[in-house]
């Protein structure tokens, strides 16, 4: 699994944050997304990443490679 993020197009909702706080975070000085984990390896963590794409309303998450 691969993480990406059009930072661009991110509107600091925090959506994703709240759903994967092991795998995103915000930056401090404008709420854009940051990822923590750009591999995640662990079930949790997988799960973490998977249900902060699907909640972000810019959709600027993409998720490649999962194979879980």
């Amino acid at each position: 699994m691969q993480i990406q993020i059009d930072e661009s197009r991110c509107i600091s909702a925090g959506s994703c944050v709240m759903a994967g706080p092991d795998v995103y975070d915000q930056r401090d000085e404008d709420g854009v997304v940051v990822v923590l984990d750009h591999d995640p390896q662990g079930v949790e963590s997988r799960r973490q990443a998977r249900e902060g794409a699907a909640v972000c309303p810019a959709r600027v998450i993409t998720i490649i490679n999962d194979e879980s």
